[in-house]
């Protein structure tokens, strides 16, 4: 394509000539494989291309949580796929947030170890995950070198106030951060890196030719010599990939609740519905397995039967007999597959992609991102 009518000689040479990587998609992974590729090849020109003024997916989306998985999610994994793979996937999740923390720092992203709860409503699922606890945390410890992450929790379940709850399971490493502060220090980190971020530029196609790869955009050809795709549950728009799809998480945030008493992060439906406090707020998301067909699309939309039922829950069950009024509510868009592990391959000679968060970006994300830029060796 000739671009030489439509830019300036300056423009041509900063961003169309020379560049030695693309990353495509600027969220948690795209970020991370940009600054970890340029950490090892210092004079190299990267440019990272994102189709939003801020990162489509769920990187500036999701809740927050630091988290790498909940007794009755790890059973769940364990029962359908094979075991050893999970224990993979959450090695590589504890190894991820190790990694964003000693990149950004604690303070950049408002990390807080206040542990995390598992709720259960059901006496037999309960009790099934009681009775995991040990050989989950014999399993973890090799991990996580702590002797006991999981544990059975009595006096926070009359503390939190919750109705209907018959048992709580605690999570002592779980931790939550503050997902803006931290997209904006690792953007801050890629330009102190002399790494070239490009706003609303989508991409529509992506060439190999061996030598270099041609990257079709609604602002022109870019090339470079390797290209990462970090797109994760839009993927499929530019690869055809078997085991990608995309999830669409609902989520909500209250207003300031006076004298809230939640601190920390909650899990209950395995996995599948998730809180927390921020200060004095609830948010609160999930509820994708009520409308599973619906919620397989990359449309940032509210669905309004999932939005229903979080209300539902948040009025008779984790906040009843409290005053509360919902702020704001948004979606976020998730890849996931039959498999929690990340896909991290090259594609064809010169394009890797590092897709298929599980859910776990910002967990898995930092690592995913090295990893990928590994590949390119």
């Amino acid at each position: 394509m000739d671009i030489t009518g439509n830019y300036s000689f300056w423009e041509t040479q900063t961003y169309f000539k020379n560049t030695d990587l693309i990353v495509i998609g600027s969220g948690i992974v795209g970020l991370n494989a940009a600054i970890s590729y340029k950490e090892k090849h210092k004079k190299a020109k990267v440019i990272v291309l994102e189709r939003g003024i801020l990162p489509s997916g769920a990187s500036t989306k999701n809740a927050g949580f630091a988290c790498f998985g909940s007794v009755s999610e790890l059973l769940s994994d364990i029962k359908n796929t094979n075991e050893a793979l999970v224990w993979q996937t959450v090695e590589m999740r504890v190894k991820g947030l190790a990694l964003l923390r000693k990149r950004l720092g604690d303070k950049h992203i408002n990390y807080k170890e206040y542990g995390g709860y598992e709720l259960f409503d059901d006496h037999a699922l309960f009790d099934a995950c009681a009775e995991s606890i040990a050989y989950l945390n014999k399993q973890i410890k090799p991990i996580t070198k702590v002797k006991q992450v999981y544990s059975i929790e009595t006096k926070q379940i009359n503390a939190f106030k919750f109705k209907g709850v018959k048992g709580l399971i605690y999570n002592k490493k779980e931790g939550q951060i503050d997902t803006g502060l931290m997209m904006k220090n690792l953007i801050k980190l890629a330009h102190t890196k002399g790494i070239e971020l490009l706003n609303a530029v989508s991409v529509k196609g992506i060439n190999d030719s061996g030598k270099e790869v041609t990257v079709l955009t609604s602002a022109g050809d870019f090339k470079a010599l390797k290209v990462i795709v970090a797109t994760n549950g839009f993927a499929n728009e530019l690869l055809a990939l078997k085991d990608v799809k995309p999830a669409r998480a609902q989520v909500l945030i209250t207003k300031p609740i006076k004298g809230l008493k939640l601190k920390g992060t909650f899990h209950f439906d395995e996995g599948y519905y998730y809180f927390r406090n921020i200060g004095d707020r609830v948010l609160f998301g999930g509820g994708r397995n009520l409308d599973t067909e619906t919620e397989t699309t990359t449309k940032l939309k509210l669905n309004a039967t999932i939005q229903l039922r979080l209300d539902q829950l948040l009025k008779h069950t984790i906040l009843p007999d409290t005053n509360f009024e919902v702020e704001q509510r948004w979606s976020g868009i998730m890849g996931i597959g039959s498999e929690k592990k990340p896909i991290i391959k090259k594609i064809s000679g010169n394009i890797v992609c590092a897709v298929r968060m599980g859910g776990m970006g910002i967990a898995i994300g930092s690592l995913v991102g090295k990893l990928a830029a590994d590949e390119l060796e």
